[in-house]
């Protein structure tokens, strides 16, 4: 049963390896040129698991000592999983102790497969999700490890490389950009983030931005959903 749902979900699993093992690398990496040793992006990308959220780490580690700015980034950065969560209630249900792992292992790629993945009936769906769940964790974990590791044998010059984080989330945007049908949402971030740099500054405006995008957002909701559904 175990076996059959491994086979399974492995061929899921395969494009997000190629992109996670990239990033992983890229990433440990960045952390062994900011002047981590290879502990902090293995230690980071088991127990953090967040893609988005361990890039930014590096320069919070790197800042003076502010434990509620981090607590209240690390929330805004990572809220979106809430979301996920309160979609795959009923999935999750009667999981055993599966379910705790798949709800610490949900990232971006993972629920996207589990929430969408047509499971042969022969195939246990706890093991499948519980397999494609693992499998992305180790993708990263690995490439985050190994690049920690490769880092410091490197005799180029890596100055320059922290833009890699830049570039993840310039492709990510442009990505939704891409497969939205209405514009308004990306607009709105895009405003009000400009707004909130002429305010508060570069070294300010990140925190107030987030805030300002989600009140935004939630504010008009409704109607920004009707325009993203009208053809």
């Amino acid at each position: 049963m175990k076996i059959k749902a491994l086979k399974t979900a492995f061929p899921y699993t395969l494009p997000i390896f190629a992109g996670f093992w990239f990033l992983g690398l890229a990433y440990g990496i960045y952390m062994n040129a900011s002047g981590f040793s290879f502990v902090y992006p293995m230690l980071m990308s088991l127990l953090i698991y967040g893609g988005s959220l361990e890039f930014v780490a590096v320069e919070m580690l790197l800042s003076p000592f502010a434990p509620l700015q981090v607590l209240i980034m690390a929330l805004l950065i990572q809220a979106r999983h809430l979301f996920y969560g309160l979609s795959m209630l009923e999935k999750f249900k009667g999981l055993g102790w599966k379910k705790y792992y798949l709800i610490f292992g949900m990232c971006d790629e993972t629920f996207s497969i589990n929430y969408t993945a047509r499971i042969p009936e022969d195939v246990d769906k706890g093991w499948f999700m519980f397999f494609v769940t693992l499998l992305n964790h180790l993708y990263w974990f690995s490439g985050a490890t190994i690049g920690g590791l490769v880092g410091s044998l490197l005799t180029f010059n890596t100055q320059g490389i922290g833009f890699v984080m830049t570039a993840m989330f310039v492709v990510i945007f442009l990505e939704q950009w891409l497969k939205e049908k209405n514009h308004a949402s990306s607009c709105i971030g895009i405003g009000v983030s400009i707004l909130c740099l002429i305010i508060f500054g570069a070294d300010s405006f990140m925190i107030p931005t987030m805030i300002a995008i989600i009140a935004v957002l939630a504010a008009f909701r409704k109607p920004l959903e009707q325009k993203e559904i009208r053809p």
